[in-house]
């Protein structure tokens, strides 16, 4: 138990560290990279719960998405470094401030007014309530009612319409 926690807490570290560093990043590449780092974080988060099968669907789809956003950023801005950006003014800066200070009270409000279920980290509880990998895969590939195949392929055509206005735009530069 003590392991898991200590675990935990590493995994939740990396996640927070890194989300901070790829919002606050002004190259781009480096954003993206510290983006893999929080993917990364979450997929461990989901095998410490005894999620395999979405910690394993959290690497293969985000990594692969991540090779996409580094090209797209290669092909759309022609460098790897963002170069001649100018910096925020004062009354830009003071409304992100505001706005950064009262995201932060309302989550604390959140986290102090909510009482939150205890959840066992213990990986036996997990996964005798968590679906069984043979279940998801039918609902996935199903057609029919209850089935995610329509939503699937929405996305994919969604994602398809993407790369093809990628290429457009990079080619019209």
């Amino acid at each position: 138990m003590i392991t898991e926690t200590f675990v935990f807490i590493i995994l939740a570290a990396i996640v927070a560290i890194f989300s901070i560093l790829s919002v606050t990043t002004k190259r781009i590449i480096r954003a993206a990279t510290y983006l893999l780092f929080v993917l990364f974080g979450t997929a461990g988060l989901y095998f410490l719960l005894g999620y395999t099968f979405l910690g394993a669907v959290q690497i293969m789809v985000y990594a692969g998405g991540i090779v996409v956003l580094y090209i797209f950023a290669i092909m759309l801005t022609g460098k790897t470094a963002s170069a001649g950006q100018k910096s925020l003014g004062m009354a830009k800066r003071a409304a992100a401030l505001v706005a950064s200070l009262i995201g932060a009270g309302l989550l604390m409000f959140a986290f102090i007014s909510h009482k939150f279920v205890s959840l066992s980290l213990n990986a036996e509880t997990t996964n005798e309530s968590a679906a069984p990998i043979k279940e998801i895969g039918s609902k996935l590939l199903s057609s029919g009612e209850g089935g995610y195949l329509l939503p699937f392929e929405a996305v994919s055509v969604l994602l398809l319409a993407c790369i093809i206005g990628g290429l457009i735009i990079a080619r019209k530069r």
